[in-house]
């Protein structure tokens, strides 16, 4: 496999123009996978410019690019300050986090993201965490994967979702691509299979690596790292990290809440920059279909 189909990055020129980058300065790339967007990075960072790749999945680390100006982190995202700590990096100048799923761990069956394939359901990004997909769905009781399916999947059908799986469990093990499928499909409109699918593997695959908890830990340290007039840059591919950002983006906080001087004034710590999401043109779609879903959100530390 090429580096070039390893992942295609998402919105890579509206990315780099959001972070508006200094050629002297300091950068992170949350989500470095495939490297893309790290390596238009650097072809624009001078000398004495600095960048920190960060991803949990050992493949990336392995494949990451070599340059005196780049230093590979093999961890999650969501210890960005403590790595920056160790690293001796008191502050940056942007940040970037492209929150979806490398082409290479869809398209490789061993790693059980997607419906297409057969194999083991894993799901972890990172392979050394204890608990894959598999196991979520062996001791998760029905209350508790039926809020899964419909939180992180929106799935009309969660709570007869998670009963046939509880009593498919019983007869045996739900561990394998196929076997889920063979429980789920009963229950898929079939106009909209592939659609349901995705979204009831998408739902696993967020609660397996606590996405959003990562994502929240992540906004959260962003805001203390991030030098006055740096720029934070988040890609986002479905509603729940989406609202996540924008909530962060125009308050500071979660929450969405404004809080307020004594003249009425915002206190937010930083500006949204995009009033709406960045959204990918009809040719980026047409050369990368998984772009659909993208939206760049993009602010700055006031």
């Amino acid at each position: 496999m090429t580096q070039a189909t390893y992942h295609i990055p998402a919105l890579l020129a509206e990315t780099l123009e959001a972070l508006d980058i200094r050629p002297d300065g300091t950068y992170v790339d949350a989500t470095y996978g495939g490297g893309g967007h790290s390596r238009a990075i650097l072809d624009r960072l001078a000398g004495e410019g600095r960048l920190l790749g960060f991803d949990q999945d050992e493949e990336a680390v392995e494949r990451a690019v070599v340059d005196p100006r780049f230093t590979i982190v093999h961890g999650n995202f969501r210890f960005l300050s403590n790595f920056l700590r160790y690293y001796r990096v008191d502050g940056v100048d942007g940040i970037l986090a492209d929150l979806g799923v490398s082409f290479h761990h869809f398209d490789d069956p061993e790693r059980g993201f997607s419906f297409r394939w057969e194999g083991a359901l894993d799901m972890r990004m990172n392979r050394r965490a204890p608990r894959s997909a598999a196991w979520l769905l062996a001791n998760s009781d029905a209350a508790r994967l039926a809020s899964i399916f419909k939180t992180y999947g929106e799935l009309p059908q969660a709570r007869r979702l998670a009963d046939a799986i509880v009593r498919a469990r019983a007869t045996a093990p739900v561990e394998t691509v196929e076997r889920l499928l063979e429980i789920a499909r009963p229950l898929i409109n079939p106009r909209q299979e592939k659609k349901e699918l995705a979204q009831l593997f998408q739902a696993l695959r967020i609660e397996v690596n606590d996405e959003t908890g990562a994502l929240r830990q992540l906004l959260e340290q962003a805001l203390k790292t991030l030098k006055p007039g740096g720029r934070l840059a988040i890609i986002t591919y479905h509603s729940i990290e989406d609202r996540m950002v924008k909530n962060f983006m125009k308050t500071g906080n979660l929450e969405g809440t404004v809080d307020k001087d004594f003249f009425g004034r915002s206190l937010a710590p930083m500006k949204l920059l995009t009033s709406r999401p960045v959204v990918a043109s009809e040719a980026e779609v047409a050369a990368n279909p998984r772009s659909r879903s993208a939206k760049l959100r993009v602010a700055v530390k006031l």
